[in-house]
């Protein structure tokens, strides 16, 4: 089974983001990362582990495993969450977050910081990120907390 219309499905089912009318922030990259924060501050890890796990907010889950043992029907599409920050530094998780495309044009992972240069966009998703740049630190903190 293909993951591309479970995973249409599953974005077309979550609500509109509520951080519509933030301004996108600008950002460089540097080889594989994003070195520097969205935010300008670090994020929060205990809020970015509720983005990750709850699935009215990231949908990590849909298609990635990891240490939530809480959370039922994981993802097998893509790779576990645990190690993650053993893995990649936060620069790294940054923009696999913000765009996973540049890194590899054929992944099924939504960039959850592009308003630009997307197909088959929904109406109420349009000139919207996915999460905020708050919750793109605070998702980064809690990744590169997963050492093992």
């Amino acid at each position: 089974m293909r993951a591309w219309p479970l995973l249409a499905v599953a974005l077309l089912a979550c609500p509109v983001p509520s951080h519509a009318d933030e301004e996108l922030r600008s950002f460089l990259i540097v080889g594989d990362a994003i070195p520097d924060t969205l935010t300008g501050k670090p994020g929060d890890a205990a809020r970015g582990r509720t983005v990750v796990a709850t699935r009215q907010q990231g949908l990590c889950l849909l298609c990635h495993s990891g240490p939530f043992p809480e959370e039922r029907f994981q993802g097998n599409l893509a790779p576990s969450l645990a190690g993650a920050g053993g893995r990649w530094s936060e620069a790294q998780l940054r923009l696999r977050l913000v765009d996973a495309q540049r890194l590899n044009p054929d992944t099924i992972m939504p960039p959850y910081y592009k308003v630009s240069g997307l197909q088959r966009v929904a109406p109420a998703f349009a000139g919207k990120t996915l999460l905020s740049a708050e919750q793109i630190e605070d998702v980064v903190a809690y990744l590169a907390t997963l050492k093992d």
